[in-house]
């Protein structure tokens, strides 16, 4: 069974606070020249100060070896076995803007990006839009496609990143990504992977067809990279199952989706600064028993090869914690949801660090907050879903389990 619920029954209400940082893309590859990964790299002094009092490892966001996608190591992290509680990227997207799906609604997320003479990709993201163009595009796509027989949505997101919704009966997610996940190379062709999927396909050449030629003369954005295709989700209320009050601080849709997904109460931040979302927490602290702050550019800057800008971002959320350790939760949660070294540019498989601090923490040796310190930690090396149950047990939440 899934980990969330097996811990469900032994879940027990608490007067506890939970702080839960994640700090994406955090991990890392040793650079050619140092021998050091981002965070090695990085000055990190607050976050050193929480390893060396807490309890420290290593986490495999799925399984040794698999590259995780944000939202699904997200749930993860939260308690969701991902091979039962598997979101398309689509549905994530959808909930991250608040677009109200519908039970015959087929989601999917949708990269603008630039395509050569030739058709092929050069760029899957355009260069990074911003999302004003964005916005533009995606009206400009509204007015010129159409589709027989669906009702057809196309929403920014945020930079480069929007939504598309095929709403009609007899739809099906079961439908192939676009994206080649590769420069040098054309789109792939939209496939149905069932039978009952083949109209939703066509529909999707068709809407692919129409946007080559609708945007055939924008630069950067000249075509659209479709991926996680998928219907409305049905996932258990994470704040149920462990009887706390839920809140999500977060500056970019996708996490705000996964969020809403489970139940999480979602924080507008006054911007995308990350002091401002720390300064969110200490605002809506008291009326919280368990607060999710996402930190994004670390893994946009992974993404981007940005190997030093990477370390500059480490060093600002550092920068940040004694913000959290001012207020004094009962647990300290700090972990990465899957590495993005600047030198693979990518998401990877290597496993990310995560420490936990609090009253009831037996600690271990650590001293600093790196993926070779952790090795050693005490913690040990377990998979994401299984965190929770920890985190749950030192914060005094779990009751004891046979007589």
């Amino acid at each position: 069974m899934a980990s969330i619920e097996v811990v469900k029954g032994l879940v027990r209400e608490a007067d506890t606070k939970i702080v839960f940082i994640v700090i994406d893309g955090a991990g890392g590859l040793p650079h050619p020249e140092t021998g050091k990964t981002e965070l090695e790299t990085a000055q990190t002094p607050n976050l050193d100060r929480l390893a060396a009092k807490g309890i420290c490892g290593l986490l495999d966001p799925i399984k040794r070896g698999i590259s995780p996608g944000s939202g699904i190591a997200h749930l993860a992290l939260f308690g969701y076995d991902p091979f039962k509680y598997e979101i398309g990227r689509g549905a994530i997207a959808a909930y991250g803007i608040g677009f109200p799906m519908e039970e015959r609604d087929v989601a999917a997320r949708m990269n603008f990006a630039t395509v050569d003479e030739s058709g092929n990709v050069i760029d899957r993201r355009a260069g990074r839009i911003p999302t004003e163009k964005n916005a533009e595009l995606c009206r400009k796509l509204r007015e010129s496609v159409k589709l027989e027989g669906v009702e057809l949505f196309v929403e920014p997101v945020k930079d480069h990143r929007a939504l598309l919704v095929l709403r009609g009966e007899g739809l099906s997610d079961m439908v192939s990504d676009t994206d080649p996940g590769a420069t040098g190379v054309p789109p792939k062709e939209p496939e149905a992977l069932a039978p009952e999927a083949q109209r939703t396909a066509e529909l999707v050449k068709s809407f692919l067809k129409q946007v080559k030629e609708t945007l055939r003369d924008e630069k950067p954005a000249n075509m659209v990279l479709l991926r996680g295709f998928a219907k409305k989700p049905s996932l258990p209320s994470m704040c149920e199952a462990y009887k706390m009050r839920c809140a999500c601080i977060a500056t970019y849709p996708d996490y705000k989706g996964v969020a809403r997904m489970i139940g999480m109460d979602v924080i507008e931040v006054g911007s995308e600064e990350i002091e401002d979302e720390f300064e969110t927490l200490k605002r809506i602290y008291d009326d919280y028993d368990f607060i999710f702050l996402h930190i994004k550019k670390t893994d946009s800057l992974g993404e981007d090869g940005k190997f030093e800008e990477k370390v500059k971002m480490i060093e600002r959320v550092d920068a940040n914690i004694p913000k959290v350790e001012e207020l004094n939760p009962d647990v300290i949660v700090v972990t990465a949801d899957h590495s993005t070294p600047a030198l693979y540019r990518a998401h990877s498989w290597h496993p990310v660090p995560v420490v936990i601090v609090g009253r009831l923490v037996r600690p271990d040796r650590v001293e600093t907050f790196s993926e070779r310190e952790f090795i050693t930690g005490g913690l040990g090396r377990f998979e994401a879903k299984e965190l929770m149950t920890l985190v749950l047990a030192h914060a005094n939440r779990l009751s004891r389990m046979g007589a």
